[in-house]
């Protein structure tokens, strides 16, 4: 440490720069390394010559230095989604990896619609468009290579950026230079492209640097929380007590005034409806405009659920599921009533799980201005999309007139699908007549606003046959509060009795066992929707239902006393609905028995000799959606201390059947994030709504998984050739019911909310697990 402290001593004028001192720091002992050379890497805005650059389609441009541009749509916010969905496009147009760029997009008209990055989708979304983007490239180098070359594209190879006859060749930075092609293809036309066969890919499924990650390292990267604009002003938001419906009744700024650097207040004229009751304090600076919020007094007319706690909006939806005529059936079997009429023998139990928050790295930001008869939004977001409209009502201006600037996002999980942060900057600009204004939250603030995943409760049921072996119907219902409903209602699905319904609130329940005549009830909770802002969280529904799913199956089968493991692969039948089909789900539920049965021999189930309050649980589920399933296993190892209640999960394995793995690397750093992200809902992470909004407001009392607890991983995906699905969110699915199988398993004890604390672990075992 003293070597480092003096070589920064010796730097220029006392300072020393981010890169400087990690390529100096390396002699002390440090050492990082470069995935690749830094300016290869993402940049804002592209390095591309647009007027020299060929465009094949509008996702790629190749310039006269051979220089690649591949456009992206997907935010970046620690994924790699840049390097995965580049190497797609660069693999099929046969381009040399070093030459590839990537450039984020800014919202414009030619890419409406495509703005979304969630829900796992970003590489399954992109597979075929990017592809055919690529293949539509690599035709036409061919055809001008050839025509250069004094021969036939037939005669001709397209490989590392270069296009060879014979001994001749040619790249495809001098084609653009001296052929200049101008052909181009439509979508039509790019769809009837031939594409290459898996076994002459060359990046995809291979080792490649990322692309982004020189920039992260060097501090070149720039996050939304980064934008400087000239004359810009920091706001920052004194929070009203409820979500919805607060007005402010009065503001006494005269502390704020003695501030130095503080300007004024602005009390939100909102016509969205998104932030009402919000007071914005301007300052100089952002220190100023933080202690400037905090001496405003602001007297509100609270919304009418300021009184509302978490166990209201859990005892509404006990009564909402007993209520058989609410909700929308997702499933709809016919014969589950009559099944349940006089059944031989049933079964049902019911689980809950807390509110969670996302605590993303980076607090919600956004830097707003009107200039040149546009309005700018300079934030980092994952559905520009779906904010676009509502800045437009907020601001009462046609949507032509805004325009979102694109950044890296320090962590989103869901929370950036939602841009509400972006509205509250807008109008604080709008109201001191269009000025930048820069609006940060701090950490308590982000957690009061926060489009928290809400809580719920689901209950299961089923029928069963005279000798209790077999399943004969199965009625799940679930209820939460519907992010969908509230945020996006046009991407609301149509259940089979024709209701609407959340599907990013029910997936996961809608499994792939057989289960008889069976019925899937997804039911809203209005009293959730009402009191906060229901958001997508990382893994989504997939995130809890699974906990109910796997938990209940699993205790069904010690109650029948039947293997855990061949009662599940007993109902994986693949037959009727659950048989799969092309292009993202072929072969089924024979694809989730077969992940499940290799997490069996890798685990060397039911052979292991274990410690004493030692267990291991299984569990399995698919993924994100049933559109596009990531046939998903897991098991964990915990240990429970008798004395204490706590439970240290020891070692996770995770067994994933996720299609083509695009790339490698990302896909293991997202599964590994993703499992602790389970790990730290199951045993660590959770809050409660408290007098109408969320209880915890920081890290001194909302606990997330430290390093400490962070157990071994054995993450392994099984490898074939059919269309990619997603790995951002499917290790999340199976991991908490996992634990709570291995807890049984090693204690005897049966918990059924999550997270799992020590004090519901010595509840149990103090003799009130029923």
């Amino acid at each position: 440490m003293a070597k480092i402290e003096q070589i920064a001593k010796r730097s220029d004028a006392g300072r020393l720069s981010r890169r400087s001192f990690l390529m100096t720091a390396a002699g002390a002992g440090l050492m990082f390394g470069f995935a690749r050379k830094a300016e290869a890497a993402q940049t804002y805005p592209s390095a591309m010559p647009p007027e020299a650059a060929f465009e094949p389609n509008m996702w790629c441009a190749i310039a006269p230095d051979g220089s690649i541009n591949v456009n992206v749509v997907r935010a970046e916010m620690g994924q790699h989604v840049g390097t995965a969905l580049a190497r797609i496009i660069a693999d099929e147009m046969e381009a040399d990896w070093d030459h590839i760029k990537i450039t984020e997009v800014d919202t414009a008209p030619k890419w409406a619609g495509k703005f979304v990055t969630g829900g796992s989708w970003s590489v399954w979304d992109t597979w075929d468009t990017f592809r055919q983007a690529g293949a539509a490239a690599r035709t036409i180098m061919l055809e001008e290579g050839a025509k250069l070359l004094g021969t036939t594209p037939d005669k001709c190879v397209a490989r590392n950026s270069t296009v060879t006859a014979g001994s001749k060749s040619v790249s495809y930075g001098e084609i653009v230079s001296k052929a200049k092609p101008t052909r181009s293809f439509t979508a039509d036309e790019m769809a009837k492209l031939p594409l290459k066969p898996a076994s002459e890919r060359r990046l995809i499924s291979k080792p490649v640097p990322a692309l982004d990650i020189p920039d992260k390292t060097t501090g070149k990267a720039i996050y939304g929380i980064d934008v400087k604009l000239e004359g810009m002003v920091y706001g920052r938001p004194k929070m009203p007590p409820t979500r919805y419906a607060a007005k402010v009744q009065s503001v006494d700024d005269s502390e704020a005034k003695k501030i130095p650097g503080y300007i004024r207040y602005v009390v939100l004229d909102d016509p969205s409806g998104i932030v009402p009751g919000w007071v914005v304090a301007l300052a100089k600076t952002y220190p100023a405009a933080i202690k400037a919020a905090d001496v405003l007094k602001v007297q509100w007319n609270p919304g009418p659920t300021i009184n509302v706690s978490e166990a209201d909006i859990i005892e509404h939806g006990r009564k909402l599921i007993a209520d058989q005529s609410t909700g929308a059936r997702v499933f709809n079997d016919k014969g589950v009533d009559e099944a349940f009429a006089h059944p031989a023998h049933s079964f049902e139990r019911s689980y809950t799980c807390a509110s969670v928050a996302h605590y993303q790295l980076e607090p919600v930001n956004a830097v707003a201005r009107h200039i040149d008869g546009m309005w700018e939004i300079h934030t980092g977001n994952q559905w520009q999309s779906l904010v676009l409209p509502q800045l437009s009502k907020a601001l009462q201006v046609p949507e032509e007139q805004v325009v979102m600037r694109t950044y890296l996002l320090g962590g989103g999980f869901g929370r950036r699908l939602n841009g509400d942060y972006s509205i509250p900057a807008a109008l604080a600009s709008k109201a001191i007549g269009g000025a930048p204004v820069k609006l940060i939250l701090t950490r308590s603030d982000d957690m009061a606003f926060d489009s928290i995943r809400s809580p719920s409760l689901q209950t299961v049921r089923v029928a069963l046959d005279a000798d209790q072996k077999q399943i004969v119907a199965m009625d799940y219902a679930a209820t939460a509060g519907w992010p969908t409903l509230v945020m996006a209602p046009a991407f609301l699905a149509k259940g089979e009795d024709g209701k609407s319904y959340d599907p990013f609130a029910i997936a996961g329940a809608d499994h792939w066992y057989e289960t008889g005549p069976t019925r899937v009830r997804a039911i809203t909770n209005d009293l959730a929707n009402k009191t906060f802002r229901p958001g997508w969280l990382r893994s989504v529904s997939a995130g809890w239902t699974p906990w109910a799913l796997e938990s209940f199956l699993d205790e069904l089968a010690h109650q029948t006393k039947q293997d855990p493991l061949a009662f599940r692969l007993s109902m994986f039948t693949a037959t009727g609905r659950n048989e799969g089909s092309a292009p993202n789900a072929v072969g089924g539920a024979k694809r989730q028995a077969a992940a499940l049965q290799r997490l069996a021999d890798k685990i060397n189930y039911g052979k292991t000799q274990l410690p004493a309050d030692t267990g291991i649980g299984i569990a399995t589920s698919f993924g994100q959606e049933r559109g596009m399933p990531t046939w998903t296993a897991g098991a964990a190892q915990v240990h429970v201390d008798r004395k204490t209640g706590v439970i240290t999960c020891q070692k996770l394995w995770l067994v994933l059947d996720a299609g083509t793995i695009v790339d490698p690397g990302g896909a293991l750093a997202q599964t590994e994030g993703a499992a602790l992200w389970g790990l730290s809902m199951a045993l660590f992470e959770g809050t409660e709504i408290v007098n109408g909004t969320i209880k915890d407001s920081n890290l001194n009392t909302y606990t997330p998984v430290r390093l400490p607890d962070v157990p071994d991983m054995d993450i392994e995906f099984v490898q074939n050739t059919e269309k990619p699905t997603g790995l951002g969110e499917p290790g999340v699915t199976v991991v908490a019911p996992a634990i709570g199988n291995a807890v049984f398993n090693a204690i005897g004890v049966r918990l059924r909310h999550l997270p799992m604390r020590p004090a519901d672990v010595l509840r149990e075992l103090n003799g009130h697990n029923s």
